[in-house]
């Protein structure tokens, strides 16, 4: 009976052992899947994980000068090319007039890009409002 016993004994750490293996390589393929659609869904919706925010002022020859930062909460993809919409707003919150900012350059996960612009405002320009329409990866 003791043979038995350390003859199975053995074998059974053996077994395990290797059912230790697969599992380990089945967490490491499912991590690989989840960061696989991790990418895709940062890929398909930038203006989610892409955030601007800045201020605006006027200078001496009645231009509105734009100062904002661009931060990139993804995890994996760095995003390029972003186009901005800038949304120019009265006193009293109407919408006075739409414009267009794309930004060159690449913002990687976790990094910020500063950008400066001016325009010539619609009369009676008090805000500025920014947002995210889209971005190449």
């Amino acid at each position: 009976m003791k043979r038995l016993l350390l003859a199975v004994l053995p074998l059974t750490i053996l077994f395990s052992a290797c059912n230790e293996k697969k599992s380990d390589k089945k967490v490491a393929d499912t991590y690989e899947k989840g960061k696989l659609t991790l990418e895709e869904i940062e890929k398909k919706n930038p203006e989610k994980f892409l955030v601007v925010g800045g201020k605006d002022k006027r200078n001496l020859l009645g231009q509105t000068v734009i100062k904002a930062t661009i931060i990139n909460n993804a995890r994996v993809v760095s995003y390029k090319d972003i186009d901005i919409k800038l949304s120019f707003y009265s006193k009293t919150g109407a919408l006075l007039e739409e414009d267009h900012e794309v930004v060159y350059e690449t913002v990687a996960p976790g990094a910020s890009v500063n950008f400066k612009s001016k325009y010539f405002a619609a009369k009676g320009t008090d805000s500025v409002g920014f947002k995210v329409v889209s971005a190449k990866y």
